[in-house]
């Protein structure tokens, strides 16, 4: 589904894009902003301000604020647990370099250990916790921030990793028009039918 081989406009670790043909061509890997997302036939779940696959034989986890609305969606897979979260950003780019380094500080203040790693889109953070590994994956993209972080068990680090890579290079960005703070979370929307399920559950819990 992921097609973990493929070369875009970001390329992999050091090595060179691909040139560049005459005339305006849609990237082939993403994440996409919404102006360039693929006409393909990868199904993607729709929350609003991203649109991602979901793997095989995964799970989502809804996180929601006691005051209505959706803190965080996760996926948990067999090899770890996976989160895309977009953010608004300044049209100038370059946050993923600011929130990088204040989450390196704040996961060293935890106990990580914390060291970078040049990755598919350039520096990342590898964390060793307590209680997981961790990558994290930081994407600037026309006025938004894309992060990816996968967190599983050491042994499956890498799996976990190479599943969020493919995630993210499917995964389809919906910053629309509105004027946002930067760092501003892009809302998320659940599909009429988790949303109903999530506030029957919370009804049950509640009677």
């Amino acid at each position: 589904m992921f097609g973990w081989g493929r070369k875009g406009k970001h390329g992999r670790g050091d090595e060179p894009d691909a040139p560049e043909s005459e005339g305006e061509e849609l990237p082939t890997v993403g994440p996409f902003d919404a102006s360039e997302a693929p006409e393909d036939d990868v199904e993607r779940l729709d929350l609003g301000s991203v649109r991602f696959p979901v793997p095989d034989n995964s799970q989502l986890q809804v996180e929601v604020d006691p005051a209505g609305p959706v803190r965080a969606v996760h996926l948990v897979t067999s090899v770890g647990r996976l989160t895309v979260s977009a953010f608004a950003a300044p049209r100038s780019g370059g946050l993923w370099r600011e929130v990088s380094k204040e989450l390196a500080e704040q996961l060293r203040q935890d106990g990580a250990k914390v060291r970078p790693y040049q990755g598919e889109w350039g520096t990342e953070l590898v964390a060793d916790s307590p209680k997981a590994a961790l990558r994290f994956v930081g994407i600037d993209g026309p006025r938004w921030l894309l992060r990816g972080v996968a967190a599983g068990p050491g042994e499956q680090a890498e799996a976990c990793t190479k599943l969020l890579y493919g995630l993210l290079e499917d995964t389809v960005v919906v910053r629309g028009e509105d004027p946002m703070p930067v760092r501003t979370p892009l809302p998320i929307e659940l599909p009429p039918e988790i949303a109903r399920h999530i506030e029957q559950t919370q009804r049950e819990q509640q009677s």
